[in-house]
């Protein structure tokens, strides 16, 4: 097994320990580690594909193991961000049922979008048909890892701020995150409709 696999691999071990963190309540700050834990995830996702692209060390394996790692990675973190409506969301305070509601349904978009672009390669695959990268694709992927990122982290950054304190950073790096994972369901609507417009041909009966 080559070193790009291995990092892959890596990453599919660090889900489980990204979950148990979010989790772990009797830990302080334990949002903010499992955001750090989840950012680290999500690097190797880039690091990777560099080096197998550089050493030319793409594989099977590595075609098979990668995106698996990386959709699941994201679905689990979306899918976690729901469980944090009565903490981290709470603090915005009589929008917080709206804005859970509408990240809620950007969660559903995203998720959808990741389903039928997956069985459309399917289908590219089964005929041969071999589809470049797009790259409104790589874009919508780092807006989704850093908005995450920043919406976990808000979490964490409540857990460790005073109620007194003046300033409530924990709102205010919610606020930023949910912008940045507004643009990134913008982006991951617009990344998935250009790339079944511009590989249409894959839908078309020989």
């Amino acid at each position: 097994m080559n070193l790009p696999n291995k990092i892959t691999l890596t990453r599919i071990f660090m889900i489980p320990v990204f979950v148990l963190f979010f989790f772990l309540d009797v830990v302080p700050f334990h949002y903010g580690i499992a955001a750090i834990i989840f950012a680290l995830a999500a690097c190797t996702d880039f690091i990777d594909g560099y080096i197998a692209r550089k050493y030319k060390l793409v594989t099977n394996l590595g075609k098979f193991l990668d995106p698996i790692a990386d959709k699941v990675l994201v679905s689990t973190a979306m899918i976690l961000m729901l469980v944090m409506k009565d903490g981290v969301f709470q603090t915005l305070g009589v929008a917080a049922n709206g804005v859970y509601i509408a990240t809620a349904v950007c969660i559903c978009v995203i998720m959808a979008r990741e389903l039928i672009i997956s069985a459309f390669r399917q289908i590219a695959a089964v005929n041969g048909v071999v589809m470049a990268a797009d790259k409104l694709g790589k874009f919508k992927t780092i807006f989704q890892d850093v908005a995450i990122f920043v919406i976990i982290l808000a979490g964490g950054i409540g857990e460790i701020t005073p109620v007194e304190y003046a300033v409530p950073w924990d709102m205010y790096a919610l606020i930023g995150g949910l912008g940045l994972f507004a643009i990134a369901t913008i982006l991951t609507v617009w990344s998935g409709i250009s790339y079944v417009v511009k590989n249409r041909k894959v839908l078309k009966d020989a």
